[in-house]
């Protein structure tokens, strides 16, 4: 989906996936006097963006934008204080679960985001968190941040950008920098500017490169593996590379990715190199190499702008071939519907 803001030319939030079906919310007051109770609360709605782009977005300009998405912006709205005391709750409890490191072996923390509400997002967040905690062995050293999966409220933490800040600051507590790694995965739409934070009509904000790095850096995290699955992620290679760092990226920084359709258990990227390729016993080079020809054939197959999946890994990254050798040594099998199903594609006239 692209959205366009005033004084700008750009398409800024992209990932292209299925129409959106928009809900109107007084139509659904109305209904709700025609419906009988049992009928309305025995279905789960998942959360509907409805307003949009958002206060962070409208009315800014580019420059403006970034300026924004480098400083943290985060906007929040409409939540009472017990769904914030609830959030705080599930945050606490999230990181008192946290593991501290082994000394003399290298300890993987591996963090799954979910920054946008949309049940493909939360569903896509979890499946990956379940993955490369068991490629990176990673188990009670793991967090999940993520909205609904499409059934039910979240019992997880939300995925903001001022949570995915906490969780990091946490971890860098309780791992040794010189050691051990970060394994952090994100979902999400994606703008030029970088990451989107979007929770229904509640919650706005982004992650640029530069914040991302400003955190890292003030943290000490230098050991690190960054998968962002988005639209123009790319952009993040640039900023984050350094001697201990491999960045992985679903898109170039000029171009959107695919399958973000809400109703999808994955993005195009997501099952590529999640969901198949990082389940299987091969070094992360190697998996990528599978992911980007699966991701361009399915785009080839739908005639898609290629979105160029992009990689660097760092000179420096014996903590990468210490936990490589030992990820398990037989593969496991998919989950989830495919994020691409030629069978269910109706032929071309």
């Amino acid at each position: 989906m692209r959205l366009w803001v005033r004084r700008v030319s750009l398409p800024l939030i992209g990932r292209s996936s299925a129409p959106r079906r928009w809900t109107n919310p007084r139509l659904l007051a109305a209904l709700a006097f025609l419906l009988p109770a049992a009928a309305l609360t025995q279905s789960f709605e998942p959360p509907r963006h409805i307003l949009s782009p958002g206060p962070l977005m409208q009315g800014a300009t580019v420059t403006e934008m970034l300026v924004r998405a480098d400083a943290g912006t985060q906007i929040e709205r409409d939540r009472t204080p017990a769904q914030e005391l609830e959030e705080h709750r599930k945050l606490d409890r999230a990181l008192k679960a946290l593991a501290a490191q082994r000394p003399g072996v290298v300890d993987a923390y591996v963090v799954s985001i979910a920054l946008d509400s949309d049940p493909v997002f939360g569903r896509e967040a979890r499946a990956a968190g379940d993955v490369l905690q068991r490629r990176f062995g990673a188990q009670g050293r793991t967090i999940i941040l993520a909205g609904t999966d499409g059934k039910a409220p979240s019992a997880l933490p939300r995925g903001t950008p001022n949570s995915l800040g906490i969780v990091l600051a946490r971890i860098a507590e309780l791992m040794n920098e010189k050691e051990d790694a970060l394994i952090l995965y994100t979902t999400s739409h994606g703008t030029p500017f970088g990451l989107y934070y979007h929770d229904a009509d509640n919650g706005y904000g982004a992650v640029s490169p530069n914040r991302l790095n400003l955190m890292l850096a003030q943290l000490g995290i230098s050991n690190r593996l960054l998968i962002l699955s988005a639209c123009y992620s790319g952009i993040f290679v640039s900023a984050l590379q350094s001697d201990g760092s491999a960045i992985v990226t679903a898109a170039s920084s000029d171009r959107t990715s695919f399958g973000c359709a809400a109703e999808n258990d994955w993005t195009y990227f997501g099952d590529a190199m999640v969901n198949r390729a990082l389940r299987k016993p091969q070094p992360l080079a190697a998996a990528f190499g599978e992911a980007q020809g699966l991701v361009t054939d399915w785009e080839r197959h739908m005639r898609f702008v290629p979105s160029q999946p992009q990689i660097w890994i760092g000179p420096r990254m014996a903590w990468l071939d210490s936990l490589e050798r030992r990820m398990p040594k037989v593969a496991t099998q998919p989950v989830g519907r495919p994020a691409f199903e030629p069978a269910a594609i109706p032929p071309r006239r």
